[in-house]
């Protein structure tokens, strides 16, 4: 057979299987092209194959892959399964030994895309997107370049072989056998006649390449690998267990469906009455990892949005798209969204929180809920919206939360929305719409700091029919959302704070340090100079997340965990189910620090999931911890609390999403620090 010798081999500077992934790897939805999960796996681990293959570590004819030497490589990725293949006693076909090795793939595939990114040739995504690293953009003036250093991009290469008649080495024969048995080539390059026939016959051309390509082939054309025939019956849960469960009625939904899934296990079914649709629910630390990774192949979010969509007047949003338009929009409003927008108007944000702590008085008690909102809001507002609103923030979330309860979750009916209260603060919302479109022309705008409003009017000024007018009025009406989400956060975190009187005398005294020469900056505001602070937060994250789960419809067949789940039925993902799970944070119920240190680091998997998961995974995490970060940090360095009163038994309020109840109450004893106002 021919193969490449291994000097051939290292001249280039990436592998054979990250070469592969670049192939695959569509820029405008951030991730592969439409290639099917065991197709996906068959061909990496073909690719991992034909690699050892080139390293003349393997050989193969038409019945066996043979061992040639079992002398490792160095490669963590392709060690072990050459380890595998050597200590097998029996002679297997190629296609045997590319489904055998088809589940490593996930491995392979996070291997590569590590490396390809610490060697900047990628660029990772918040929402496990992946996109050609900004330095990498301009390869065209270079692709002359034959010497197989990275320069010389894969898909160009490929498409010189294809359409230029180049004549391709081993290596390339290899992934154009791959892609061809992919069956993707067609979303890659417009094909003719003559074309096709070209890939045809250069994925016949090299011996190992046609043996491992017609594996994969073979393989992926397989029904019973494709579909295991063998799933288990859903277990289904009796709504009592819903409904009576006390972790529902203290409002822990992160700690009710851990309890759900150690009764009936990590997929379990429960339909309410008068629900149409069937419901299944995922809540372990390896759905959590399914849903993370494969989930975009399998949910979408369009059915479970519409109704929302619907009440505030707009065709889609961000928040039902799915795939490329999803991930388009995502990067258009990744920058306004960043930590570095928060930052780079850090003391404007602290001035503004000073001018609305220097209201509160010695004596005061501040809600947990509503008083911190507001405080946030005097943050918020000139940072999405540069529009003063605390006049209204109350009405603006209270229109929200209902058309939540109404038009997401329908635990509302229909005509709570026609309730007069509720119409006046539709009519509020639309009004606060108006004004910032009318306070955001180019004129008025000109010299300003960019908002986040102004991302998204910039994109419907640049691409019209993506984001029309008419579409705006959710992204500019529920902005200050923000508000809520962030004050109910920072409210819990003040809960945990005063319930631990060690933490708040280690938090302040952090304070002090930060806020000893005035306000902080953004170099301050990091993980290890707030050490204490932040990981205050994280174990806040964890026991009283403010988005425990996420709910989406399913619209491809699939198995998870051995559990099918079919087409058309809702799926909810507790992500944070794992929060309160013993063998993933020990003691669960213990707020403890340490859990995010060395060697403990009990965070470091997608068990730990306050922000979501997957590509819908909330785009300004970043922005979120600096923020909360620096509240907590200024409400101790200005104030002293105590608790107003006995915390009542209920802290959280479920829905719509995770928030502490009112009743909390933070007594200010002592005003420490004055005010820079």
């Amino acid at each position: 057979m021919t193969t490449a010798t291994a000097d051939t081999a290292t001249t280039k500077t990436l592998s054979l299987t990250e070469d592969l992934i670049l192939m695959l790897l569509n820029e405008e939805s951030g991730f592969f092209y439409q290639v099917p999960g065991w197709a996906l796996n068959c061909t990496l681990a073909g690719a991992a194959i034909a690699q050892l293959s080139l390293m003349s570590r393997l050989d193969s004819d038409p019945d066996s892959l043979i061992l040639l030497d079992n002398t490792p490589t160095g490669d963590p990725v392709l060690d072990p399964i050459l380890k595998e293949i050597a200590g097998e006693s029996e002679q297997h076909n190629v296609q045997y030994w590319v489904e055998r090795l088809a589940p490593r793939a996930e491995t392979i595939i996070d291997r590569r895309l590590e490396h390809l990114v610490d060697k900047q040739i990628l660029r990772h995504h918040a929402g496990e997107f992946w996109t050609l690293a900004p330095n990498m953009g301009q390869l065209d003036e270079y692709m002359s370049s034959r010497d197989g250093s990275v320069v010389d991009f894969v898909r160009t290469r490929i498409s010189r072989v294809i359409f230029e008649n180049e004549l391709p080495d081993p290596r390339d024969m290899i992934i154009i056998s791959l892609v061809n048995a992919c069956g993707v080539f067609g979303y890659m390059f417009e094909l003719d006649e003559q074309s096709r026939a070209r890939i045809e016959f250069i994925s016949n051309l090299d011996e190992i390449g046609r043996s491992i390509g017609n594996a994969v082939t073979q393989s992926v054309a397989t029904p019973l690998l494709q579909h295991p025939p063998l799933t288990k019956p859903v277990p289904r849960a009796p709504l009592r267990d819903l409904l009576f469960n006390r972790h529902m009625r203290e409002g822990n939904l992160p700690a009710l469906f851990a309890e759900l899934a150690a009764k009936h296990g990590p997929v379990f079914e429960i339909t309410p009455p008068f629900q149409k649709e069937r419901t299944f629910y995922l809540a372990s630390p390896e759905t959590n990892q399914w849903a993370h990774k494969h989930g975009r192949m399998y949910f979408r979010a369009k059915e479970y949005f519409q109704k929302l969509e619907e009440i505030y007047g707009v065709s889609r949003s961000i928040h039902s798209m799915d795939g490329a338009d999803h991930f388009r929009y995502r990067k258009a409003m990744a920058p306004s969204y960043s930590r570095e927008a928060l930052t780079d108007r850090l003391d404007e944000v602290q001035n503004n929180a000073h001018k609305h702590m220097a209201t509160w008085q010695v004596g005061d008690n501040i809600k947990a809920c509503t008083n911190l909102r507001e405080l946030m809001n005097t943050q918020i507002s000139p940072l999405l919206i540069s529009t003063e609103t605390q006049d209204i923030i109350n009405q603006v979330i209270d229109y929200k939360v209902r058309a939540l309860n109404v038009g997401l979750l329908k635990v509302l009916p229909d005509f709570m929305l026609k309730m007069p209260g509720v119409r006046r603060n539709g009519k509020i919302v639309t009004d606060l719409i108006a004004r910032v479109q009318r306070t955001h022309t180019p004129a008025q705008r000109m010299g300003k700091p960019r908002d986040v409003a102004d991302g998204y009017l910039g994109i419907n000024a640049s691409d019209p029919q993506f984001l029309p007018e008419s579409d705006l009025n959710l992204p500019l009406g529920t902005m200050l959302m923000a508000s809520m989400y962030l004050g109910d956060q920072l409210g819990f975190a003040m809960y945990a704070m005063l319930s631990h009187p060690d933490l708040y005398e280690r938090v302040t005294a952090e304070a002090d340090a930060l806020f000893a020469d005035g306000n902080a900056d953004g170099e301050s505001i990091r993980p290890d100079r707030i050490d204490v602070t932040h990981r205050l937060l994280m174990e806040t994250l964890r026991m009283y997340p403010i988005v425990a789960m996420a709910m989406k419809n399913i619209m491809n067949t699939c198995v998870v965990d051995g559990f099918e789940l079919p087409v058309g039925a809702r799926v909810v993902v507790a992500s944070t189910a794992s929060h309160y799970m013993e063998d993933i944070f020990p003691e669960p119920w213990k707020f403890d620090i340490d859990r995010y240190l060395p060697p403990r680091n009990e965070h470091l998997s997608t068990a730990y999931a306050p922000y979501g998961l997957g590509t819908h995974a909330c785009m300004g995490f970043r922005w979120s911890e600096v923020q909360l970060a620096l509240n907590v940090l200024m409400l101790a360095h200005y104030f002293k609390f105590e608790f107003g009163a006995k915390p009542p038994k209920r802290l959280i309020n479920s829905f719509p999403s995770q928030s502490p109840s009112d009743k909390i109450l933070f007594r200010i004893v002592e005003q420490r620090h004055e005010f820079k106002v």
